[in-house]
């Protein structure tokens, strides 16, 4: 037996629609056992439940890592097996000979899609300083100009945040980031004519000198820390330096650069890619939380100090993707 858990106060609505829908499906095929698929919807109490009974073999959840934390134990305690997903502070370098424009359409959709309230989330990027002056401007650009409304409208990109509660989360961590010097592109609420109630804001772009404590803490909202780097052992340093792993990526058309990033003394990720953002990552699977102490090599000589430093651990999938021109065109106002 197989169990899914979100233990989240929000979610009931969202998993009875789908829940609706794989009948709906399943009536449609037809010759699918009746049960197959059941729905459990309560609190801690029934999380805790499923945890627990032995006969469930495998237990996958998505949570916080404060979840997996006490999830892991009691599914480990009866032998079971647990497939955790859980937080993510997922980053991308972008060498100098980064494309801008696949660049600019890649980053505003994996930074500011589903109003940066997933998993596989773009929270940081490491722009080289060569190209730094000039990528900047088109991003902030970008930002300034994608459409935030209702998400039932196809050119929507940015739909509202869950809560008021997400947004001045949002708030306090921009709030953070000014007092330690950041400049700050967006943040700003917007009103949505038909949905005045909703929790709209404008996805924030927020220039940052170094990678500060704000930066290593992941805050569920769209908020993309940017940052410079010299070379690139520097910023797998500073990629590496937080204490989550999920998804990363790097932005390059040097051969040499793309393979440092996948070899043992570049991504600490459960998901490296290639010249595709963490957006493209949607897989998945048994990686997020806290990175676990494990034997790994040095990365090599850095230059600046990384924060937060992360014991290494090596689990990365590779993938070497592309995106297709004209991808984020419809997403922004012109």
């Amino acid at each position: 037996m197989r169990s899914r858990g979100s233990p989240r106060k929000k979610p009931p609505l969202t998993v009875l629609a789908t829940h609706a829908l794989l009948a709906r499906a399943a009536a449609r095929v037809g010759g699918i056992p009746p049960g197959l698929s059941q729905l459990l919807i309560g609190g801690a109490e029934l999380g805790e439940l499923l945890a627990s009974d032995p006969r469930i073999a495998l237990l996958s959840a998505t949570g916080s890592t404060r979840m997996g934390r006490a999830v892991a134990p009691v599914v480990a305690n009866r032998l079971g097996r647990s497939l955790l997903e859980l937080g993510g502070n997922n980053a991308a370098i972008i060498g100098p000979s980064a494309d801008a424009a696949l660049v600019e359409r890649a980053v505003l959709f994996s930074a500011a899609g589903t109003a940066g309230q997933r998993c596989t989330t773009l929270r940081r990027a490491f722009i080289h300083e060569s190209i730094y002056a000039t990528l900047m401007p088109r991003l902030a650009s970008s930002y300034a100009r994608v459409r935030v409304g209702n998400p039932l409208e196809p050119a929507t990109l940015v739909g509202p945040l869950i809560d008021d509660g997400a947004m001045q989360s949002m708030a306090g961590a921009l709030a953070a980031a000014r007092s330690e010097g950041a400049r700050v592109h967006g943040g700003d609420r917007v009103t949505v004519t038909g949905c005045e109630g909703g929790s709209y804001v404008r996805p924030a772009l927020v220039e940052m000198a170094e990678q500060s404590p704000i930066v290593c803490r992941e805050t569920f909202a769209p908020i993309l820390y940017v940052m410079r780097y010299r070379e690139l052992d520097e910023a797998i340093a500073l990629h590496n330096a937080v204490p989550q792993g999920l998804a990363s990526s790097i932005f390059t058309n040097d051969v040499r650069e793309a393979e440092t990033f996948l070899s043992s003394a570049g991504s600490d990720c459960g998901i490296a890619n290639v010249n595709i953002g963490p957006g493209g990552a949607e897989i998945g699977g048994a990686f997020g939380g806290e990175k676990i102490p494990a034997v790994a090599e040095s990365p090599g000589p850095m230059h600046g100090r990384p924060i937060c430093a992360a014991p290494l651990t090596r689990s990365t999938t590779p993938a070497i993707c592309r995106w297709r021109k004209g991808f984020a065109s419809r997403w922004i106002e012109s």
